[in-house]
């Protein structure tokens, strides 16, 4: 017997799977529509007008039954008995069963990484997953309290389930290749704002990031993470509009020994989570010549912020690092600073700083 429910159960559960949003939608308007016309027909005045009926729809259907509203007639207590309950709580069933699978479906997306985001725009992606490192990133990106409230987007191609599913900023999904363009406008690729390509090893992040840069946006920065030097200079033979990072160790190591307290330096400017930062700041377009001099005195005055030097781009592959005081600043260039937090374009009066 209860292997018989059990497997009815099932059964049922199977046939609610396969009954769409739309032919449940109708059937329950038309049963919406006759039991309304059967009551019409039965003379019940008072369950007639629209606004009540609809109430005492929902509640008698349901089986709530407040008892505020009722058929008095002898044929509408036939159609309420007959076709209003029966086949209405039939319905009602139907309707919560379908509304648990797809509320259970589409969790179950979200943790598996089969959503698609091709509707995402300005996100922030990051290809690749490292049990540590990844976290690190993210928690980093999130520090930064006056950053763009962009959403961050995990891609990976392990088989794992959505491991910051507690966080409302990171969406996740699950691709079958990094290099495969579906797959790729599934994150939606040409309308990310940022990427980060940190593969499984170099091999898989230069496929990635040879593949994307393509598809990219124009102003959308991409940075991948190396461990041999040799892939970098590979890589900006064919994409200029990759910054690519290696570990330092042994640079490091050597300032640490020369310097002592160097990485101790090394890791408060590269963390957002307490002291002193590194951050960029590009100089407006509409901008007009300025001194780095005069730049350098308004940010330690104004934001007690250290200017450190002047890129030309977002990879700063041609930086100018400690310029001297007249250096010239053009719209376009990239500061790049220290400061306890980020200074945005809006909280620097640009105008006051332009050269007479």
């Amino acid at each position: 017997m209860h292997h018989t429910f059990k497997r009815f159960i099932v059964l049922l559960r199977s046939h609610i799977e396969q009954v769409s949003w739309q032919s449940i939608a109708i059937v329950i308007s038309l049963h919406i529509i006759i039991t309304w016309c059967l009551l019409v027909l039965a003379n019940e005045e008072a369950l007639i007008p629209p606004s009540t009926f609809i109430y005492y729809y929902v509640i008698t259907t349901s089986t709530v039954g407040y008892g505020d509203f009722s058929p008095t007639t002898e044929l509408g207590r036939w159609v309420v008995a007959l076709i209003q309950i029966p086949f209405g709580l039939a319905l009602f069933g139907v309707l919560l069963g379908k509304a648990g699978q797809t509320v259970t479906y589409l969790i179950r997306r979200a943790m598996t990484g089969d959503k698609s985001f091709a509707h995402s725009t300005n996100h922030i992606i990051i290809f690749g997953w490292h049990d540590t490192r990844t976290k690190k990133m993210i928690d980093y990106i999130l520090a930064d309290t006056k950053r763009t409230d962009r959403r961050i987007l995990l891609a990976v191609t392990e088989q794992m389930d959505h491991p910051f599913l507690a966080n409302d900023s990171v969406d996740f999904a699950r691709l079958t290749s990094f290099t495969n363009l579906a797959e790729l406008e599934r994150v939606a690729i040409n309308r990310a704002d940022k990427v980060i390509i940190d593969g499984q090893d170099d091999d898989q992040t230069f496929t990635t990031a040879l593949r994307i840069s393509r598809l990219v946006k124009d102003d959308c920065h991409i940075s991948a993470h190396f461990l041999d030097e040799t892939k970098i200079d590979m890589l900006l033979e064919h994409c200029q509009n990759i910054e690519c990072s290696s570990a330092k160790s042994a640079e490091i190591l050597v300032r640490s020994m020369q310097d002592p307290g160097s990485s101790r330096v090394q890791e408060e400017l590269l963390s957002t989570l307490y002291g002193d930062t590194q951050f960029s700041l590009a100089i407006p377009k509409n901008s007009k010549e300025m001194e780095f001099g005069t730049l350098f005195h308004h940010f330690k005055l104004e934001h007690d912020a250290i200017l450190l030097g002047v890129a030309h781009n977002l990879s700063a592959q041609n930086m100018d690092l400690n310029p001297p005081l007249d250096y010239k600043i053009n719209a376009g260039d990239i500061l790049h600073y220290i400061a306890v937090e980020r200074v945005l374009n809006n909280e620097v009066n640009w105008e006051s700083l332009v050269k007479e």
